[in-house]
């Protein structure tokens, strides 16, 4: 969709070193068919922030009307962070949220979105809450990944505590899908969609990160 603004900023390590490439596919983990260009976190903010005073809304816009498999991981992202530069109201952000959230795939794009969602810490926790709880109950490995990141960034205070840790106690894994796979050992190529921890990995991850916050 933006590709061709994207594909200048490749970092030229990641096109010609193959240690390298590898090394960040790694860290990343994205699906097989979730392309990753191999931008790096800061030229990403930059092209997010470039866009959003050019018209943001108009690009989260065409993002909503694109294929979600056919956007790379970069492009993710950067939808991601135009929702959270765009002025607007809350309802207004929760409304791009609504379509942003079932994209998520992998743990880099959800984290980045959630720890990068500053305005957040100013919006009505009443309200916000009531939004994450469709996301507490969904059954996809990153829509509940979602809540829970957003949760430990934004709901860690001794007002919320118990209410959170009562959510918690519902989340029921047995009925969380996950695309990723689990396997024993190293895997023989980066990129693969695997873990080696039981599924849903990232939920439970997502959990003892909270708990261990």
């Amino acid at each position: 969709m933006i590709k061709e603004i994207l594909q200048p900023l490749v970092s030229e390590r990641f096109k010609t070193e193959p240690h390298y490439r590898d090394g960040h596919l790694r860290i990343i983990n994205a699906l097989p068919e979730r392309m990753v260009m191999g931008l790096h976190s800061p030229e990403i903010k930059q092209i997010a922030k470039t866009l959003s005073r050019e018209n943001g809304k108009e690009y989260i816009g065409r993002f909503e009307q694109f294929p979600n498999n056919q956007l790379s991981h970069e492009e993710c992202v950067i939808w991601g962070y135009l929702i959270n530069l765009e002025r607007c109201t809350l309802d207004e952000r929760l409304q791009m949220l609504q379509r942003y959230v079932p994209t998520l795939d992998n743990w880099a794009v959800c984290d980045s979105y959630c720890a990068h969602a500053k305005w957040m810490m100013r919006a009505d926790k009443k309200q916000l809450w009531a939004f994450l709880q469709q996301w507490f109950e969904s059954e996809h490995e990153f829509e509940v990944r979602f809540a829970l990141v957003t949760s430990m960034c934004y709901f860690l205070s001794e007002e919320w505590l118990n209410t959170l840790f009562a959510r918690l106690e519902t989340i029921d894994t047995d009925k969380i899908k996950s695309k990723y796979k689990t396997l024993k050992g190293t895997p023989l190529s980066p990129q693969q969609g695997t873990v080696q921890g039981t599924a849903p990995y990232y939920v439970r991850m997502g959990v003892a990160w909270l708990l261990a916050t």
